[in-house]
């Protein structure tokens, strides 16, 4: 499985002991402070996941929650006043939880994504960038904190070359899979700033698929309309459980090294409005329990669709109902990034793209903020996606769920 992730924030408009607050260095160490950052992380892909779907329910959707939340974060150490709280509380930071105490969270989780990558096994590459106009006066302190995520670029005399620079970083993050993250006009002399985040993800299944043995099948969009599409099958070993409180079947597919697994929910046949249910009881308890829940390993014939699905979602609007609004507006305050005024997102856009096949999952996505002007019973080992699902990939060791989707409709 292969996916790749970017997210931009364009704005137009210090080690020190006093970057996040008057003494950082007073700031006594939380020992829960991951465990408090996942916990933040899964509940805004929740909320993320279902504003999503809210805005477009007979669709297919793909995107990844990591690359916005990571996006978001880096925004979040960069904001103070109103904007920061707005952030935080729209990111689920706890409360009593500081930033400095995050972004420690912040760093050793990164250090423990590279140490956790093993390229013998799957290949998970995520970066994170400021990109910062040369013109604006960046506080020495978040230059010593994030030296490796800061880059200043000429956007005033060379806009166009700025953005190209950009989504060729994205590109090269994501293998080629995020093209032209940015448009034509998405960068002008007066942007200050770009926040991106961008990921890749290549993974093969631990029980491949045979190829020999994909055809194509009826998938039943619904009750009155089905199409045919390749399906993958193979009789194999897996974790396999109901979930009563989501009304789904729970399949985990793991890729090579069993870090990372792709997660299917599966609502029965005879249930007219399946996904939909599934969706509406989601919560972070029972989302949590999905990947957490110690499902029996059992024989399972296993049969899902090779496909291909590319997504570009405008997220202003998705950001505004979550709560981030005030990035957009006049007032934002980047006050701990810089002293300079008048910094602010005009826009945000997403791109994510995924590609399941015999071998694994190949899947990238991009987000950028950028300022410019059947009645068949369900069978305890039978797996048969051929109706709508949720589906998710999830790293295990940092408790992350990387991509998140829904296949409703193969012809869209």
């Amino acid at each position: 499985m292969l996916k790749s992730v970017a997210l931009v924030l364009l704005v137009a408009t210090c080690v020190s002991s006093q970057c996040f607050s008057k003494d950082d260095s007073s700031k006594k160490l939380d020992p829960g402070a991951r465990t408090s950052l996942y916990s933040g992380q899964l509940a805004f892909t929740l909320n993320l996941f279902q504003t999503i779907n809210s805005a477009v329910p007979d669709d297919n959707i793909f995107f990844s929650p990591f690359s916005v939340y990571q996006s978001l974060l880096l925004a979040y150490f960069s904001t103070g006043g109103r904007t920061e709280e707005s952030l935080k509380k729209s990111l689920e930071i706890e409360d009593n939880m500081d930033k400095m105490n995050l972004m420690t969270a912040y760093k050793v989780d990164k250090r423990s994504r590279m140490t956790n990558n093993n390229s013998d096994s799957y290949e998970f590459t995520t970066a994170n960038k400021l990109f910062v106009a040369n013109e604006l006066q960046v506080r020495q302190c978040m230059f010593d904190l994030f030296g490796e995520e800061i880059e200043a670029l000429n956007f005033r005399e060379n806009p166009e070359v700025s953005r190209e620079y950009i989504n060729n970083w994205v590109e090269r993050i994501t293998k080629n899979h995020i093209k032209k993250l940015l448009p034509a006009d998405g960068v002008s002399e007066f942007t200050k700033l770009v926040l991106a985040n961008a990921a890749y993800f290549k993974g093969v299944w631990a029980s491949k698929f045979s190829p020999e043995r994909t055809k194509k099948e009826p998938f039943f969009v619904s009750e009155t309309r089905q199409t045919l599409v390749p399906f993958m099958k193979q009789k194999g070993t897996f974790h396999y459980g109901v979930s009563e409180e989501l009304g789904a079947q729970v399949l985990e597919l793991p890729y090579k090294g069993n870090d990372i697994s792709m997660f299917i929910l599966l609502p029965p046949y005879s249930m007219k409005e399946g996904v939909t249910n599934i969706i509406a009881n989601l919560n972070t308890e029972r989302l949590a329990a999905v990947m957490e829940e110690s499902y029996m390993s059992r024989e399972v014939i296993v049969e899902i669709p090779k496909f291909t699905i590319e997504r570009t979602l405008s997220l202003r609007p998705i950001l505004d109902r979550l709560g981030v609004g005030d990035l957009f507006n006049v007032s934002a305050d980047f006050s701990t990034l810089t002293e300079d005024s008048g910094i602010r997102f005009d826009d945000a856009v997403h791109k994510a793209k995924i590609q399941i096949d015999e071998e694994g999952t190949v899947a990238a996505a991009a987000t950028a903020l950028f300022g410019f002007r059947s009645s068949r019973p369900a069978e305890p080992t039978r797996f048969i996606a051929n109706f709508p699902f949720v589906y998710l990939i999830y790293e295990r060791p940092t408790n992350s769920i990387l991509f998140f989707g829904v296949y409703r409709d193969p012809k869209k």
